[in-house]
């Protein structure tokens, strides 16, 4: 692949979920411009979303493009399990007019997106100084629970994609096996998003709710968090503790599998929700209490990600990884 090939901007990218499509031009390397959110339910395929936002930025000639997609990405069709959308990549590909279309998991372009991500959208929570070309851990617990971790090789760093989010959840002392006992009554398979998501934090209040005879044990998330914080239900407070120190667990299993002492990075819509409270939660104290190896849990920086279009930024990265490699 020529240098000018590979170099040829703009270039598209998007992160598309079940609710919105985010679109974006990378006018230069790193450089993004012309975000735009459209509402995924006002098209009837992709194709005609993306050929809105295109005509919406001056319909500029575009030959590249990626998409970061809430879907696993198993081959040229793709099924969206949150969205009536269906489609090949290759037809997508070819009526878009593109040379190139790539797609990948949207939380796989998350990962790849903190090796872009500026030092001031980073909250550090504990920890000491991350290795260079360690390993890194990243885990986002959202709409859904994604876990990726990064590896550096020669080519750069490398994302893991992987389904980390549904590995089965460890209760740590007898009020999570309470939690996890009710959950698996409910639900059989008891995962890690279970709980770690917005839907797991509304479970964990449920759990705790019943056993209290709480006559309202069903609360959105944000009614559970804003009461929490507000100081006017111990009950909430509790559920986000509990919330909290569970991430603490499998962020530190995740950080241990991986060896990630390049850093834990902590993305999806929750935690920065919740940051100031979330700084002296209890989950750091959850993340080193691993026995044996709490020095070693100690010694790994866990860091809040806050910057915008996380997923965008990745596509980026993604594509021009790609570029470069064909």
């Amino acid at each position: 692949m020529s240098t000018m090939h590979t170099e040829a901007y703009p270039r598209l990218v998007a992160d598309i979920g079940g609710t919105n499509a985010r679109f974006a031009l990378e006018t230069a390397p790193q450089v993004i411009e012309k975000a735009e959110v459209l509402p995924c339910k006002d098209y009837d395929t992709i194709i005609d979303a993306a050929k809105t936002y295109l005509e919406r930025a001056g319909s500029p000639k575009v030959l590249h493009a990626a998409f970061a997609i809430a879907n696993p990405i198993l081959g040229d069709w793709v099924q969206m399990t949150n969205h009536h959308w269906a489609f090949s990549i290759e037809t997508t590909r070819q009526a878009l007019g593109f040379e190139t279309l790539i797609l990948l998991n949207d939380f796989t372009a998350q990962a790849l997106a903190v090796t872009q991500t500026d030092k001031k959208d980073l909250i550090q929570i504990g920890g000491q100084k991350p290795i260079e070309f360690a390993p890194k851990a990243v885990i986002g617990p959202g709409t859904g629970l994604g876990v990726s971790g990064l590896v550096h090789s020669a080519a750069g760093w490398v994302a893991l994609a992987g389904e980390g989010g549904h590995t089965s959840f460890p209760p740590f002392d007898d009020m999570e096996v309470l939690i996890w006992q009710y959950a698996k009554n409910k639900y059989g398979h008891v995962s890690a998003e279970r709980f770690l998501s917005g839907a797991g934090l509304s479970l964990i209040y449920e759990a705790l709710a019943k056993r209290d005879n709480i006559k309202q044990y069903r609360l959105k998330p944000s009614e559970i968090t804003d009461k929490a914080l507000s100081g006017t239900s111990p009950i909430c407070r509790q559920t986000l503790d509990i919330f909290c120190a569970m991430l603490g667990t499998v962020a530190s299993n995740l950080a241990l599998t991986l060896g990630a002492r390049g850093g834990v990075y902590l993305c999806g819509g929750i935690i920065p929700r919740v940051l100031d409270y979330f700084k002296t939660s209890p989950f750091r104290s959850r993340f080193e209490n691993k026995g044996r190896f709490e020095a070693y849990l100690a010694a790994i920086p866990v860091y809040v990600v806050l910057s915008e279009f996380p997923g965008i930024v990745g596509a980026a990265v993604a594509l021009d990884n790609h570029l470069n490699n064909v």
